[in-house]
């Protein structure tokens, strides 16, 4: 039994934000029931890159969900997703705001559907504020949050992070926030041994410019307190130096340097003494102030030797180091199989696939992956069935294009 499995969460969200929230949330064993619009789906199904007709894109963040299909415009497909909402713990969207309430989902109503649902938002720029009614995405909301700013070679006008750093992290922290807002009404209804009792939240929101500013941590501060404006550095750490990318006789490794032991450390697997007893690296502070200077000489050093044979020997006396890896290199690392990141599955069509699963271990488990990604509704029979409708309702709403997605037929599921 995962932690979540007694929970039921709607998903209506769509493309990257949302669904990987909720694929975190199906990680930890909710019963995620994705709802897609009958008329196309999530439109990343649509989204390269592809295996024969299944968007990887899509199947990245959908692993250990269900899918249904419903024409939402219909009376018979809003009251099904009534029925879906009502039974349920949450339901998690990112629309544009406004949205759920153009669908009849206003507060009250999903407060008269359920009134123990908690409603979980990811916008793009919040609920208010000159921008909130713009659509965010996630290498708009890079540049406009400042983090394209800091990203690139030094002197660029700056690079998007290369994977959708936004999405992801606005994901992961809506995630969050649903999993308090849960134990907090979890709390509520069931007091404690010492008599306190969590507090109750119906909405949780986060935005891509909320999560993504959070994200400037010490480069956001510097420019609260000291009003300053951070520049890219390109593989340089912005604070910490020698703390980058060097090349050496073969290919270039990256070396993080943090503290005074491992400066004395690394002097030492340098062979280098007079770089050490240098009063103008003596001090972190010292060494980033004369980065330059001193990354030339790093470079002079690290050219004696090949890559392999410098991470060996950097890793013995404890200084993080190691390769720039492509993705091929990283799949096929030994460390990747000794913590089981690779799972085999096979989708509702028969055809297998290779999945990362989730990066949580609970109780020295891996979370795993234990449903493919959905077919476009291939659950919808199946979810039905469990809302207590007769196979000749069900029968009727497939015939009326209500009930849509594969397999087409009660019987097939």
């Amino acid at each position: 039994m995962l932690p979540l499995s007694s929970f039921r969460i709607i998903d209506l969200s769509r493309a990257l934000a949302g669904p990987l929230c909720t694929a975190l949330l199906a990680d930890l064993g909710a019963d995620i029931i994705k709802v897609e619009s009958g008329r196309g789906g999530d439109p990343a199904r649509a989204w390269p890159p592809f295996e024969a007709e299944h968007s990887l894109y899509f199947d990245s963040v959908n692993r250990n969900k269900r899918s249904i299909a419903l024409d939402l415009y219909s009376p018979a497909g809003t009251a099904i997703l009534d029925r879906l909402i009502a039974g349920a713990d949450a339901l998690v969207e990112n629309f544009k705001p406004g949205t759920l309430d153009a669908m009849g989902y206003t507060e009250a109503r999903l407060r008269q559907l359920n009134p123990r649902l908690v409603v979980a938002s990811v916008t793009g720029y919040g609920t208010t504020g000159p921008l909130s009614d713009r659509p965010g995405l996630d290498q708009v909301i890079q540049a406009v949050s400042g983090i394209t700013s800091v990203t690139g070679p030094a002197g660029s006008s700056g690079y998007r992070v290369g994977l959708p750093i936004v999405d992801l992290t606005s994901g992961m922290t809506a995630a969050i926030g649903l999993l308090a807002a849960l134990l907090g009404r979890e709390r509520q209804a069931t007091p404690t041994g010492s008599g306190e009792q969590g507090g109750s939240v119906d909405r949780v929101a986060t935005s891509l410019y909320e999560t993504a500013l959070s994200l400037s941590v010490f480069q956001g501060q510097a420019a609260l307190t000291n009003g300053t404006i951070p520049q890219p550095q390109g593989n340089d750490h912005p604070s910490i130096t020698p703390y980058g990318v060097f090349d050496t006789l073969t290919e270039p490794i990256v070396v993080a340097v943090t503290t005074a032991s491992h400066w004395r450390s690394f002097c030492t697997a340098l062979g280098s003494e007079e770089l050490f007893a240098d009063p103008r690296f003596e001090s972190s502070r010292g060494r980033t102030e004369h980065r330059e200077s001193l990354n030339v000489r790093i470079t002079e050093l690290l050219a004696a030797r090949g890559a392999a044979e410098w991470i060996a020997a950097l890793n013995d006396v404890g200084i993080p180091c190691g390769a720039i890896q492509d993705y091929q290199q990283v799949l096929a690392h030994p460390q990747t199989a000794a913590l089981g990141m690779i799972r085999d599955t096979v989708r509702g069509d028969g055809s297998e696939l290779k999945l990362l699963r989730g990066p949580l271990t609970l109780d020295g488990e891996p979370t795993g992956v234990h449903r493919p990604p959905p077919g476009f509704g291939e659950h919808g029979v199946e979810v039905l069935r469990e809302l207590g409708l007769a196979e000749s309702v069900v029968t009727q709403l497939i015939a009326d294009a209500v009930l849509v997605g594969v397999p087409a037929t009660p019987g097939a599921q």
